[in-house]
């Protein structure tokens, strides 16, 4: 089963959408703060649902000054891949660097991160686990040999069992990266995080 895409119904004209901006981008924010988890001193990752994506296609049919459908349309087709399906969370992972000698020191050695984000359902002997993976559209143009990008989209694809598992708790969002031993022990995600988080895994 898919995703539920956003339409063209969802999006709102400019004027309409100018009225309802600080409000919507007010809610956006706050539900944002739930979905925001930073792993060690670079890595966060936002974990996407209908709301935020709507959001990005908004502000993007904002700041290009897009008025057709067919323009759109374009966004919502390269946006929409970020909705998670039932069963799956989508995040969109950010290596937060802020400078040139960051970039040049991080983005070599951090090859192959977007495949190292890891949920530690449950603790002690019995803990499964549930890898990212990279989301396949994406995958092609942001993935490279010698050298990351600092931007990534990846899926983290749980059986019904771990859906169960990571509703009831606990559960800790590693980075198991050679390069990157900040990432572990890792965050053990808040209640509000797993709530917001399993509402994206049992949605239809």
């Amino acid at each position: 089963m898919t995703a539920r895409p956003l339409t063209l119904i969802d999006i709102v004209d400019q004027r309409a959408y100018e009225r309802e901006r600080d409000d919507f981008r007010r809610a956006v924010i706050a539900e944002k703060r739930a979905r925001r988890v930073t792993i060690g001193p670079v890595v966060t990752l936002n974990f996407e649902n209908r709301k935020t994506v709507r959001f990005q296609v908004q502000e993007m049919a904002r700041a290009e000054k897009l008025t057709s459908d067919a323009q759109v349309q374009h966004e919502l087709d390269v946006y929409n891949r970020l909705l998670p399906s039932p069963g799956e969370l989508s995040a969109t992972m950010f290596l937060e660097l802020t400078s040139e000698e960051q970039l040049r020191s991080w983005l070599p050695r951090l090859v192959g991160v977007e495949r190292s984000a890891v949920m530690v359902l449950g603790e002690g002997s019995g803990t499964r686990m549930v890898r990212s993976v990279p989301e396949d559209d994406h995958m092609a143009q942001l993935t490279r040999e010698d050298i990351t990008s600092a931007v990534h989209y990846v899926r983290f694809r749980f059986t019904p069992a771990e859906v169960v598992e990571f509703a009831t708790g606990p559960a800790t969002l590693i980075v198991n990266h050679p390069e990157y031993p900040d990432g572990r022990p890792g965050v053990l995600l808040s209640d509000a995080t797993r709530a917001a988080l399993t509402e994206d895994l049992t949605s239809p």
